[in-house]
């Protein structure tokens, strides 16, 4: 029988201000060794502060009001904090969401896991050095000999995680949390980064809490799962039996919601689809509501087909028009009809300068000659993983970069000829939304004066007080509260502050909009809720999107055509839909493989592996 190594019972953890939070309030289970329970909810479920509370590194507004947390039957909650200063990094490690914030930027990567050696082993520096070496083999760092020595910056960001991972294997620890470990990497690194969670918990017969918000990436990893909504257990079952039979209108929900590779509907389906709630006295209370049929076919009904380049273009680019091989809704643009943008031979290079006098020793070619039309009404998706040149390209096309070359025309104008006045006006006309929403608004600014700003910048709206009505119809239009201006971006959700930089994006009435990664910070439930409003605002108005990211199912979901992007350049570019059913290079390939799958028959295929894995470890164990 399996040895339980962590048991939690009845925890609750509240957080006390002006208020008290209730972040985790009554939650059980338990976790046997050698196994991985994943822990999957929106922000807010109570998750994260789950693993804290273990981890028994709460904020000093946060307090354990009663439960245990039971570790090979040491309680955790009345430890005192030496015990648990021994515990902490030795038998459970802990790998954070964010590593560039995880590590010291004045030490090196090396240095860093050395340190958490030599603090639980008796050993030498030279022997702490050589087993980071090794460490940093394990998880497939290139050159192990060389990277040591390398600061935080120096690493990419995935490489970054993967020192965060031998960091907390340095000690062979008995359980290791991984929380949102994978959030904001490429699918490419996350499979990577999943794989080498899943042959190291095999290899040693580790424990795992795998924390995320993506049931996608739950299904690649997890034995059993834990469905959390706000601060409560909502379900938990096998990973077989929560997507084959999700019992939770919440759960049925996070499933529904997210985009797959294969996904016809042209709304998504929303948690609020799938139930109802709200806060009583008593606490949440939740009422399930059924998909009905109508409501199903509005779905896949909901707004316009796909508009794909003219029949002429699509024969020279390799994927012509084929009768009945699209569906009866997919449109083509009229053969004589112009690009409202069209970028040819576009290139920007950064210098790598050297020495005293920082002279040119060569370029970074982050953009290296790419060519594309965008037509009016279209969404052309831009995907490729990080470093392709994919942001660069959105932000040259407005000139936030400035291209090293190429040429960008918009309604036949050429934008890099623009200047002052002239260039101004363009911008009115093309926009971009960024990922990260709380980055984009100024901390002092009210949401009124941040949508209003542009307003002001382009002398539109007339008075501050039509200005201010404009600003609350755009806040009604994206789906928030007009009554909510006056507040500041901290009292936002993540959702909610992408929502209002849609909102300042569109104060100016602009034609084009760049959307460079912007649902990627974002829970499934809340990005499907932004993807079905882009879609509502581009067909109310008209508009026409470049829609960057690295999630391959959601460029699919949201794109007519698609531009592949890898080391500056474009390697594929055609319909999405012909690229995802026929992708003709191997980078294309590989990113397709590399989004998380979650069939019932890929779930079995990865229990099978873990069945295997599981019985050579133990008969290699019988035999030494």
């Amino acid at each position: 029988m399996t040895k339980i190594l962590l048991k939690v019972d009845e925890l609750r953890t509240f957080f006390h201000g002006e208020e008290v939070v209730k972040a985790v309030d009554g939650i059980s289970f338990k976790l046997a060794e050698g196994e991985t329970l994943g822990i999957v909810g929106e922000s807010g479920s109570g998750k994260s502060v789950t693993s804290l509370s273990i981890m028994q590194l709460l904020a000093r507004s946060a307090k354990i009001e009663s439960g245990t947390i039971s570790f090979l039957g040491t309680d955790l909650v009345r430890l005192p904090d030496p015990a648990m200063r021994k515990i902490r990094g030795k038998d459970i490690s802990m790998i954070f969401q964010e590593p560039m914030t995880s590590l010291n930027p004045v030490f090196t990567v090396g240095s860093q896991v050395m340190e958490a050696i030599m603090l639980h082993q008796r050993v030498s520096k030279a022997a702490a050095r050589e087993q980071t070496i090794q460490l940093f083999d394990e998880v497939g760092i290139p050159e192990p000999h060389k990277r040591v020595h390398y600061y935080p910056h120096q690493m990419s960001g995935g490489q970054k995680q993967r020192v965060m991972i031998a960091m907390a294997l340095s000690c062979n620890p008995k359980l290791l949390i991984a929380d949102e470990p994978t959030t904001a990497l490429d699918v490419t690194i996350q499979a990577q980064i999943l794989d080498i969670l899943r042959r190291l918990r095999d290899s040693r017969g580790m424990s795992i809490l795998f924390i995320t918000h993506d049931l996608g990436v739950i299904a690649e990893i997890a034995d059993h799962v834990l469905v959390m909504y706000r601060g409560k257990v909502v379900e938990h079952g096998e990973i077989h039996q929560i997507f084959e039979s999700p019992q939770h209108p919440y759960t049925k929900g996070l499933l529904a919601c997210r985009p797959r590779l294969d996904t016809k509907v042209r709304r998504l389906p929303t948690v609020s689809d799938f139930m109802d709630s709200k806060v009583t006295d008593s606490g949440i209370e939740i009422t399930e509501k059924q998909m009905s049929p109508e409501k199903y076919d509005e779905l896949l009904q909901a707004g316009r087909g796909r508009l794909l380049h003219p029949k002429p273009i699509l024969q020279e680019i390799g994927h012509p028009w084929r009768d009945g091989v699209y569906s009866s809704d997919t449109k083509c643009v009229p053969d004589d009809e112009k690009p409202l943008l069209s970028v040819r031979n576009l290139k920007v290079h950064f210098p790598i300068r050297k020495g005293i006098f920082s002279r040119v020793h060569g370029h970074v070619k982050a953009v290296d000659g790419i060519d594309f039309d965008v037509f009016r009404g279209q969404t052309l998706g831009l995907v490729g993983e990080s470093g392709c040149g994919k942001t660069t390209t959105g932000r040259a096309i407005l000139r936030l970069i400035e291209p090293t070359d190429g040429v960008v025309e918009f309604e036949g104008k050429d934008v890099r000829s623009l200047r002052g006045a002239a260039l101004r006006e363009m911008r009115k006309k093309l926009q971009i939304i960024f990922q990260d929403p709380y980055g984009s608004l100024n901390p002092r600014m009210t949401i009124e004066a941040a949508i209003c700003e542009p307003m002001v910048i382009q002398g539109i709206g007339g008075t501050r007080k039509d200005q201010g009505q404009r600003a609350a119809d755009l806040m009604q239009e994206v789906g928030m509260n007009p009554d909510h201006l006056r507040r500041y971006p901290h009292e936002f959700s993540g959702g909610q502050r992408q929502r209002i930089c849609i909102a300042r994006a569109l104060a100016v009435e602009p034609d084009f909009l760049v959307c460079d990664e912007s649902v990627s910070a974002l829970d499934v439930s809340v990005q499907a809720q932004v993807l079905n409003l882009l879609k509502e605002l581009q067909e109310r108005r008209g508009l026409t999107y470049i829609f960057i990211s690295h999630d391959l199912s959601v460029v699919k979901f949201m794109a007519d055509m698609m531009a592949v992007m890898n080391a500056g350049k474009i390697v594929e570019f055609g319909p999405a839909e012909d690229i995802y059913a026929n992708p003709a290079e191997e980078y294309t390939r590989k990113l397709i493989n590399a989004t998380p799958k979650d069939s019932l028959e890929h779930i079995q295929m990865r229990q099978e592996e873990r069945k295997q894995a599981r019985a050579e470890r133990l008969s290699t164990i019988a035999s030494v």
